[in-house]
Protein backbone atom coordinates (compact mmCIF):
# COMPACT_ATOMS: atom_id res chain seq x y z
CA UNK A 1 0.00 0.00 0.00
CA UNK A 2 0.93 3.40 -0.98
CA UNK A 3 2.05 5.34 2.18
CA UNK A 4 1.01 8.73 1.58
CA UNK A 5 1.36 11.71 4.32
CA UNK A 6 -1.29 13.37 5.68
CA UNK A 7 -2.32 16.85 4.98
CA UNK A 8 -4.66 18.76 7.76
CA UNK A 9 -5.32 22.20 5.85
CA UNK A 10 -7.27 25.20 7.56
CA UNK A 11 -9.44 27.50 4.95
CA UNK A 12 -10.10 30.72 6.77
CA UNK A 13 -12.30 31.59 4.09
CA UNK A 14 -13.14 35.40 5.02
CA UNK A 15 -12.52 35.52 8.49
CA UNK A 16 -9.81 37.07 11.07
CA UNK A 17 -8.96 40.70 10.81
CA UNK A 18 -5.31 40.93 11.14
CA UNK A 19 -4.95 40.53 14.88
CA UNK A 20 -6.64 37.31 15.54
CA UNK A 21 -5.13 35.68 12.18
CA UNK A 22 -1.71 36.40 13.21
CA UNK A 23 -2.50 35.36 16.75
CA UNK A 24 -4.01 32.36 15.24
CA UNK A 25 -0.90 31.42 12.70
CA UNK A 26 1.55 32.16 15.41
CA UNK A 27 0.11 29.73 18.00
CA UNK A 28 -0.16 27.06 15.34
CA UNK A 29 3.40 27.54 14.93
CA UNK A 30 4.57 27.40 18.33
CA UNK A 31 2.28 23.97 18.76
CA UNK A 32 4.28 22.68 15.62
CA UNK A 33 7.65 23.41 17.12
CA UNK A 34 6.75 22.16 20.41
CA UNK A 35 5.70 18.60 18.89
CA UNK A 36 8.92 18.30 16.88
CA UNK A 37 7.74 15.09 14.85
CA UNK A 38 4.62 15.60 13.38
CA UNK A 39 2.75 13.09 11.52
CA UNK A 40 0.99 15.21 9.02
CA UNK A 41 1.44 18.13 7.02
CA UNK A 42 -0.27 21.16 8.20
CA UNK A 43 -1.77 23.98 5.90
CA UNK A 44 -3.37 27.53 6.18
CA UNK A 45 -5.56 29.09 3.99
CA UNK A 46 -5.56 32.64 5.28
CA UNK A 47 -8.26 35.52 3.14
CA UNK A 48 -5.33 37.63 0.93
CA UNK A 49 -5.35 40.19 3.30
CA UNK A 50 -3.45 37.87 5.44
CA UNK A 51 -0.84 36.28 3.25
CA UNK A 52 2.05 37.80 3.89
CA UNK A 53 1.51 38.23 7.40
CA UNK A 54 1.15 34.73 7.95
CA UNK A 55 3.61 33.67 5.80
CA UNK A 56 6.39 35.84 8.03
CA UNK A 57 4.71 34.60 11.65
CA UNK A 58 5.31 30.77 10.06
CA UNK A 59 8.48 30.75 8.36
CA UNK A 60 10.80 28.15 9.16
CA UNK A 61 7.79 26.30 10.93
CA UNK A 62 5.71 22.68 9.62
CA UNK A 63 3.16 25.20 8.90
CA UNK A 64 2.75 25.85 5.05
CA UNK A 65 0.62 28.77 3.97
CA UNK A 66 -1.40 28.68 1.08
CA UNK A 67 -4.26 31.36 -1.04
CA UNK A 68 -8.19 30.37 -1.12
CA UNK A 69 -8.20 31.21 -4.75
CA UNK A 70 -5.94 32.55 -7.67
CA UNK A 71 -6.51 33.77 -11.05
CA UNK A 72 -5.79 31.20 -14.59
CA UNK A 73 -3.72 34.39 -15.84
CA UNK A 74 -0.38 35.73 -15.20
CA UNK A 75 -1.69 39.33 -14.81
CA UNK A 76 -3.56 41.89 -16.28
CA UNK A 77 -6.57 43.82 -16.13
CA UNK A 78 -8.72 41.86 -13.47
CA UNK A 79 -9.59 43.76 -11.03
CA UNK A 80 -9.74 41.99 -7.24
CA UNK A 81 -8.19 38.96 -8.42
CA UNK A 82 -4.41 37.70 -6.77
CA UNK A 83 -2.26 35.45 -9.72
CA UNK A 84 -0.70 32.49 -8.95
CA UNK A 85 2.84 33.93 -9.76
CA UNK A 86 2.02 36.83 -6.68
CA UNK A 87 1.05 34.09 -4.39
CA UNK A 88 4.34 32.75 -4.70
CA UNK A 89 6.26 35.68 -4.34
CA UNK A 90 5.08 36.18 -1.25
CA UNK A 91 6.04 32.66 0.07
CA UNK A 92 2.88 30.74 -0.37
CA UNK A 93 2.98 27.44 -1.29
CA UNK A 94 -0.84 26.09 -2.46
CA UNK A 95 -4.06 27.81 -3.50
CA UNK A 96 -7.68 26.40 -3.43
CA UNK A 97 -9.30 26.40 -6.47
CA UNK A 98 -12.83 25.36 -7.21
CA UNK A 99 -13.94 25.09 -3.63
CA UNK A 100 -18.12 24.92 -3.11
CA UNK A 101 -18.02 28.46 -2.64
CA UNK A 102 -16.51 29.57 -5.16
CA UNK A 103 -18.33 27.32 -8.17
CA UNK A 104 -21.58 28.57 -6.90
CA UNK A 105 -20.91 32.44 -5.62
CA UNK A 106 -18.76 32.99 -8.68
CA UNK A 107 -20.19 30.73 -10.74
CA UNK A 108 -16.63 28.81 -11.93
CA UNK A 109 -16.84 26.28 -13.91
CA UNK A 110 -14.66 22.65 -13.80
CA UNK A 111 -13.26 24.23 -16.95
CA UNK A 112 -12.34 27.60 -15.18
CA UNK A 113 -10.85 25.36 -12.19
CA UNK A 114 -8.52 23.56 -14.43
CA UNK A 115 -7.49 26.78 -16.04
CA UNK A 116 -6.50 28.23 -12.50
CA UNK A 117 -4.94 24.30 -11.41
CA UNK A 118 -3.05 24.86 -14.61
CA UNK A 119 -1.90 28.73 -13.50
CA UNK A 120 -0.86 27.22 -9.77
CA UNK A 121 1.23 24.48 -10.94
CA UNK A 122 3.05 27.00 -13.64
CA UNK A 123 3.70 28.93 -10.47
CA UNK A 124 5.15 26.48 -8.73
CA UNK A 125 2.34 25.77 -6.33
CA UNK A 126 0.43 22.95 -4.84
CA UNK A 127 -3.27 23.02 -6.13
CA UNK A 128 -5.56 21.80 -3.72
CA UNK A 129 -8.84 21.05 -6.47
CA UNK A 130 -12.09 21.09 -4.73
CA UNK A 131 -14.47 18.89 -5.69
CA UNK A 132 -18.07 17.84 -4.49
CA UNK A 133 -21.83 17.59 -4.85
CA UNK A 134 -24.72 19.34 -3.92
CA UNK A 135 -27.92 18.04 -1.68
CA UNK A 136 -30.30 17.71 -4.22
CA UNK A 137 -27.41 15.63 -6.26
CA UNK A 138 -26.89 13.04 -3.75
CA UNK A 139 -30.92 13.08 -3.40
CA UNK A 140 -31.09 12.24 -6.56
CA UNK A 141 -27.69 9.22 -6.51
CA UNK A 142 -25.64 11.50 -8.64
CA UNK A 143 -23.02 12.15 -6.64
CA UNK A 144 -21.05 9.77 -7.62
CA UNK A 145 -21.22 11.15 -11.56
CA UNK A 146 -21.39 15.08 -10.35
CA UNK A 147 -17.92 14.19 -8.06
CA UNK A 148 -16.39 12.15 -10.59
CA UNK A 149 -16.96 14.30 -13.46
CA UNK A 150 -15.39 17.15 -11.84
CA UNK A 151 -12.08 15.61 -11.16
CA UNK A 152 -12.20 14.17 -14.55
CA UNK A 153 -12.53 17.94 -15.70
CA UNK A 154 -11.11 20.07 -13.23
CA UNK A 155 -7.72 18.19 -12.79
CA UNK A 156 -5.29 19.25 -15.74
CA UNK A 157 -3.19 16.42 -17.31
CA UNK A 158 -0.16 18.01 -16.18
CA UNK A 159 -1.46 17.29 -12.47
CA UNK A 160 0.69 14.77 -10.26
CA UNK A 161 0.98 13.78 -7.00
CA UNK A 162 3.98 16.52 -6.19
CA UNK A 163 1.77 19.23 -7.57
CA UNK A 164 -2.06 18.26 -6.76
CA UNK A 165 -4.50 17.16 -3.73
CA UNK A 166 -7.75 16.37 -4.18
CA UNK A 167 -10.56 17.54 -1.76
CA UNK A 168 -13.88 15.97 -1.32
CA UNK A 169 -16.47 18.36 0.15
CA UNK A 170 -19.68 17.40 0.17
CA UNK A 171 -21.76 20.78 -0.52
CA UNK A 172 -23.95 19.90 1.84
CA UNK A 173 -21.89 19.21 4.64
CA UNK A 174 -20.13 22.44 4.54
CA UNK A 175 -20.27 24.56 7.50
CA UNK A 176 -24.37 22.83 8.58
CA UNK A 177 -22.77 20.81 11.00
CA UNK A 178 -23.75 17.86 9.27
CA UNK A 179 -21.09 15.01 8.00
CA UNK A 180 -21.49 12.66 5.80
CA UNK A 181 -21.14 9.14 7.09
CA UNK A 182 -18.15 6.44 7.30
CA UNK A 183 -19.83 4.45 3.94
CA UNK A 184 -20.60 7.51 1.84
CA UNK A 185 -17.03 9.45 2.37
CA UNK A 186 -15.00 6.02 1.69
CA UNK A 187 -17.37 5.46 -1.17
CA UNK A 188 -16.78 8.80 -3.05
CA UNK A 189 -13.08 8.72 -1.92
CA UNK A 190 -12.91 5.40 -3.70
CA UNK A 191 -13.89 6.63 -6.65
CA UNK A 192 -11.71 9.51 -6.89
CA UNK A 193 -8.78 7.05 -6.51
CA UNK A 194 -10.07 5.27 -9.11
CA UNK A 195 -10.91 8.06 -11.15
CA UNK A 196 -7.01 9.36 -10.66
CA UNK A 197 -5.47 5.68 -11.19
CA UNK A 198 -7.03 5.51 -14.32
CA UNK A 199 -5.61 8.67 -15.31
CA UNK A 200 -2.16 9.22 -14.03
CA UNK A 201 0.67 6.96 -13.12
CA UNK A 202 0.95 8.16 -10.01
CA UNK A 203 -2.91 8.00 -8.99
CA UNK A 204 -2.28 6.00 -5.86
CA UNK A 205 -0.21 9.14 -4.53
CA UNK A 206 -2.43 11.55 -4.97
CA UNK A 207 -3.81 12.87 -1.33
CA UNK A 208 -7.23 13.07 -0.87
CA UNK A 209 -8.38 15.08 1.51
CA UNK A 210 -12.12 15.02 3.22
CA UNK A 211 -14.20 18.40 4.42
CA UNK A 212 -17.60 19.05 5.44
CA UNK A 213 -17.42 19.99 8.84
CA UNK A 214 -14.53 18.16 10.29
CA UNK A 215 -14.13 18.43 13.87
CA UNK A 216 -12.44 17.30 16.52
CA UNK A 217 -14.90 14.51 17.83
CA UNK A 218 -15.02 13.14 13.74
CA UNK A 219 -11.89 13.72 12.71
CA UNK A 220 -10.46 10.24 14.12
CA UNK A 221 -12.79 8.36 12.28
CA UNK A 222 -12.66 9.99 9.43
CA UNK A 223 -9.20 10.03 8.76
CA UNK A 224 -8.86 6.19 9.73
CA UNK A 225 -9.97 5.54 6.03
CA UNK A 226 -8.13 4.03 3.61
CA UNK A 227 -8.22 6.91 0.85
CA UNK A 228 -8.78 9.71 3.07
CA UNK A 229 -5.24 11.62 3.64
CA UNK A 230 -6.32 14.18 5.60
CA UNK A 231 -8.87 17.01 5.80
CA UNK A 232 -9.70 20.32 4.76
CA UNK A 233 -11.26 21.91 7.44
CA UNK A 234 -13.22 24.82 7.99
CA UNK A 235 -15.20 26.49 11.07
CA UNK A 236 -12.23 24.38 13.31
CA UNK A 237 -9.42 25.85 11.87
CA UNK A 238 -10.43 29.12 13.39
CA UNK A 239 -10.04 27.48 16.80
CA UNK A 240 -6.40 27.18 17.64
CA UNK A 241 -7.26 24.38 19.85
CA UNK A 242 -9.88 22.25 18.03
CA UNK A 243 -7.81 22.76 14.99
CA UNK A 244 -4.79 21.43 16.73
CA UNK A 245 -6.84 18.25 18.30
CA UNK A 246 -7.78 17.30 14.54
CA UNK A 247 -3.88 17.74 13.25
CA UNK A 248 -3.25 15.30 16.22
CA UNK A 249 -5.07 12.30 15.10
CA UNK A 250 -2.32 11.89 12.67
CA UNK A 251 0.10 11.22 15.43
Amino acid sequence: MTQRRPLIAGNWKMNCLRADGLALASGLAAKASEKGTLGCDILVCPPATLLSDVVGVTKDSAVGVGGQDCHAAVSGAHTGDIAAPMLADIGAGYVLVGHSERRADHGESSTDIRRKAIAAHDADLIAVVCVGETEQERDLGATLSVVNGQVAVSVPDGATAKNTVIAYEPVWAIGTGRTASVAEVAEVHTAIRAELVKRFADGNEFRILYGGSVKPSNAAELLALEDVDGALVGGASLKLEDFWKIIETCA
